[in-house]
Parts: structure tokens; C-alpha cells; sequence
């Protein structure tokens, strides 16, 4: 539940992802997207088998610090010099601790804390060097679904 290879949905069509340039930085954020909160480790070569379809993503090159896949630095859909046998793959191990602290946070990031799963909590922002809360003045079913989108849930 934690580890795979990498699928996206693009124009009504699941495929893989190209490992050229996949890197931890890049499992950081299919973990972030999928609300994983493990340690982010890339896996290239087919390591979960080869995909079939189309690969949709290549070149993709993010920061570590981007919410989604879709705002990292990649090819354009489609656009690949691939075959499956370098689809691109994922272990977000939750039984393993980061022996170092994560990259800092882009301003804007928004976390959950505080409760009982990783899809629940106090909502934080980073602004300015920090992580502070959001005020509940006028907070809205329509807020929360903001959030939870840009942390990567349905």
C-alpha cells in the first residue's frame, strides 16, 4: 500500500512514468500527493514490473517541494523516448526514519497535524520560515476541499 510503480491519469488514460531523471525528490512528491507520509525512495528499471499503456511523463524534475507532480518540471504529456522497461517506481516506507530533515517547505505548503490519521488534523500553512495555523473565521466546506485537494485527496 505503501510502494508500486508510478501511475498517472491524463486525458482519460492511466500510464507510467519514465524513470530519465526520477529521483527521490520526485518519490517526495508522489508521496506527499498520496498522502504518505513515509520516507520517499525513487526505484527506476521496471523495480515494480513493467507498466502497459501509454507512458505518459518523462524528464520529470521536481524540487522535492511541489504538492503534486503536475507542478514539477517534466516533458510534455506524452512526449517520452521510452519503453515500459523504464517505468518509473516509488517506496514511501513508513517503517524507515529520514536521517536528515526534509527540505524546507515551499511558502504556501499546507500540512494536517494533530490527528488521528494523515488525512485529518489541524490545518498549518508555511509562510515566512514557519508553520503556523489557519483561523476558522469563515472557514468553509469549500476551504477544506481546497486543502485537501492541494494535499493530494479526493
Amino acid at each position: 500500500s505503501f510502494e508500486g510503480r508510478v501511475e498517472v491519469y491524463h486525458d482519460g488514460k492511466w500510464g507510467t512514468i519514465c524513470d530519465d531523471q526520477w529521483d527521490d525528490r520526485d518519490a517526495e512528491v508522489v508521496c506527499r500527493q498520496l498522502g504518505l507520509s513515509g520516507t520517499p525512495k525513487a526505484l527506476s528499471w521496471a523495480h515494480y514490473g513493467q507498466g502497459s499503456g501509454p507512458i505518459l511523463l518523462d524528464e520529470v524534475q521536481c524540487s522535492g517541494n511541489e504538492l503534486s507532480l503536475d507542478q514539477c518540471k517534466k516533458s510534455d504529456w506524452g512526449q517520452q523516448n521510452c519503453d515500459h522497461i523504464e517505468d518509473a517506481g516509488v517506496s514511501c516506507d513508513p517503517f524507515t526514519v529520514l536521517p536528515f530533515p526534509s527540505p524546507t517547505p515551499a511558502e504556501g505548503t499546507v500540512r494536517l497535524a494533530g490527528g488521528r490519521s494523515p488525512s485529518e488534523g489541524r490545518v498549518e500553512v508555511y509562510y515566512n520560515g514557519d508553520w503556523g495555523t489557519v483561523c476558522d473565521d469563515g472557514w468553509t466546506d469549500l476551504a477544506a476541499q481546497v486543502v485537501c485537494r492541494q494535499l493530494g485527496f479526493r
